[in-house]
């Protein structure tokens, strides 16, 4: 299969250039080499992208995305930090679901005033507690 143009592979992954040329100051991606002043990728790399996308929506740093590729490409996944990273999820949803149902109590309840409701000042207590909070996604560079 022939090698594709930078821009070939930005419109195909869906991201800009300049992501790309990140990504391979990162090491995620390799060009094969340059034709002109335009980095040339093996396909291959499209692959390598989507694995690098479900690694960042599921909330992995580009480093801990760059552990999980070998050298040649190829995935080398751990399966622990797997199975971490679905425990850190399971606790942000139960998070999430204590904030939703928070708000949603907080814009139907019936008392004059918030600060009336018992209901709202238990959450006001548990988010001073640490119990309601908001994960933050760390920042680690472009999407």
């Amino acid at each position: 299969m022939t090698d594709l143009d930078i821009s070939e592979v930005a419109h195909r992954a869906g991201v800009p250039a300049s992501t790309l040329r990140f990504y391979e100051e990162k090491g995620l991606i390799t060009p094969n080499g340059r034709r002109g002043l335009r980095r040339q990728y093996d396909p291959g790399v499209l692959e390598r992208l989507a694995l690098i996308a479900l690694g960042r929506t599921a909330g992995f740093s580009l480093d801990e995305i760059a552990r999980m590729i070998a050298p040649d490409g190829q995935p080398r996944i751990d399966r622990q930090m797997l199975r971490a990273k679905a425990e850190e999820l399971d606790r942000t949803i139960r998070e999430l679901g204590v904030l939703r149902d928070s708000l949603r109590h907080a814009a139907a309840c019936p008392a004059p005033s918030h600060m009336e409701c018992p209901t709202f000042r238990r959450i006001l207590k548990a988010a001073v507690s640490g119990v309601v909070a908001v994960p933050r996604k760390p920042a680690s560079g472009p999407p």
